[in-house]
């Protein structure tokens, strides 16, 4: 009789440890998600100080080109005015293409393709790009392995008990997906 008891305490106490495992998991993957979130804003805020020189010494030689210039700008306030992780997300792939249109806008001006601050910004966007590329994947990465534990059996049961809830991918949009055409 006492070692059927024994077995039951022993079988409670394992399903608590793995309870508490289990949560803790939860946690330290969601906070992770949260980290590298936080990642992608340092390389967008990087983009973001970077995007009015670059503004200002197109400014200089494509007078005209008012409309592709107020687009990047307008862009880039309406990431900075996003609420939330989707509000950013399509706020972002806007961004990301008017700054394309901006680079192709330059091909046509020779004077600016030579000048060395326009060089080196758009150098440096280049690289932001890319750590902002590689910053999108980080996070997707690690928003997979929290939503496949959350889906998973028999974690999903303890993520339905304590209301873990799925994250959104960082997915291109539609503006993102487009060739960009630029007319002149």
């Amino acid at each position: 009789m006492w070692w059927a008891i024994g077995i039951i305490v022993t079988i409670i106490v394992l399903l608590i440890l793995y309870v508490i495992k289990t949560y803790n998991t939860f946690v330290v993957l969601r906070n992770r998600v949260k980290d590298q979130w936080a990642q992608i804003d340092v390389q967008l805020k990087r983009r973001f100080d970077l995007i009015p020189n670059l503004v200002n010494t197109v400014k200089g030689y494509t007078k005209h080109e008012k409309e592709t210039l107020e687009s990047v700008i307008q862009a880039r306030n309406t990431f900075l005015s996003a609420s939330t992780k989707e509000e950013e997300m399509k706020a972002n792939g806007e961004l990301t293409n008017a700054i394309s249109k901006l680079f192709a806008l330059a091909e046509s001006y020779p004077d600016l393709k030579a000048n060395t601050n326009f060089l080196e910004l758009q150098k440096e966007l280049q690289e932001t790009e890319n750590k902002v590329a590689s910053a999108r994947q980080f996070y997707n990465d690690t928003v997979l392995k929290y939503n496949n534990k959350i889906e998973m059996f028999p974690s999903n049961v303890i993520a339905g008990m304590f209301h873990f809830k799925m994250e959104a991918f960082f997915e291109a949009n539609e503006t993102e997906r487009e060739n960009i055409k630029v007319e002149f």
